[in-house]
């Protein structure tokens, strides 16, 4: 996935949208959708976490090369972050911290080479971080969502919950925090249009143009949109197949029967 070009699609727009206004206004905001549509990647994309991540985990002796990491970290300002199954709240509030304090460390240090302030204690450093995003947040306990609920009243840490369909339904159930919640938005699959735009980008790893107009392309778009009816996801991992089944049967034709063959090697749920 990280090595994949970004596809900035409608609903990442959307999502990012959402998460500046939950940002500016200082609120929660929960993100639900099927499994696949694209939730986690667009987050992780926001959170420039790909970069990031693996930039203050290893936390070794910087170079002059650091300033770019700092810069993302300044531009989105977040954290990003996916609770272990059956975590602790201790453990997760801990791990939290540590990259609120990282990630605020980053943010410090760009901020030093174009301001020269007072510097800032280390408490001040990790509330430089104005965004929370949690991921599988299905996985959070009643406890944990109140601690974190309870974070958020106290250093006006912004936060976003990501989950399936009916997570929404979840937070009625906590008054407290439902009446803190900011916005909602609910993350789709792409639509025929953007399906379109997305095979478009995709032909160049085959080598071949799918035409709507051409009628062997249009039964390939038509298998597809069936196949994967618009999960982003699962339409990442068809095209791979399609490439490889190309190859082996040296085919430059995308043609229906070649979507069918690469769909039977993967396991897509009904």
């Amino acid at each position: 996935m990280m090595n994949q070009t970004f596809i900035v699609t409608t609903e990442h727009r959307r999502s990012t949208g959402v998460a500046n206004a939950v940002r500016k206004e200082q609120t929660i905001g929960i993100c639900h959708g099927e499994a696949g549509v694209g939730k986690t990647v667009s987050a992780r994309r926001y959170a420039n976490w790909d970069d990031l991540k693996p930039f203050i985990n290893e936390w070794s002796p910087r170079s002059d090369e650091d300033g770019k990491h700092y810069a993302l970290a300044n531009r989105s300002r977040t954290v990003f972050y996916t609770p272990e199954v059956l975590c602790r709240p201790k453990d997760l509030m801990d791990e939290i911290r540590r990259s609120q304090t990282r990630i605020g460390g980053c943010i410090d240090e760009h901020l030093r080479q174009h301001d020269t302030t007072t510097p800032r204690s280390m408490n001040g450093i990790s509330k430089l971080v104005e965004l929370l995003i949690i991921d599988e947040a299905e996985r959070l306990t009643p406890t944990a969502l109140e601690i974190l609920r309870d974070n958020h009243e106290r250093i006006h840490l912004a936060m976003i919950r990501i989950g399936m369909p009916g997570i929404d339904q979840r937070f009625p159930r906590y008054p407290q925090l439902y009446s803190r919640l900011g916005y909602s938005h609910r993350y789709r699959a792409l639509g025929r249009k953007e399906l379109l735009f997305v095979l478009d980008r995709h032909r160049k790893r085959p080598g071949r143009n799918l035409d709507p107009d051409d009628f062997t392309d249009a039964q390939a778009i038509a298998a597809i949109e069936r196949i994967t009816r618009g999960n982003f996801r699962l339409l990442e991992r068809l095209f791979p197949q399609i490439t490889r089944i190309l190859k082996i049967n040296q085919l430059e034709t995308i043609a229906d029967d070649v979507i069918e063959a690469a769909a039977s090697i993967l396991v897509i749920g009904n």
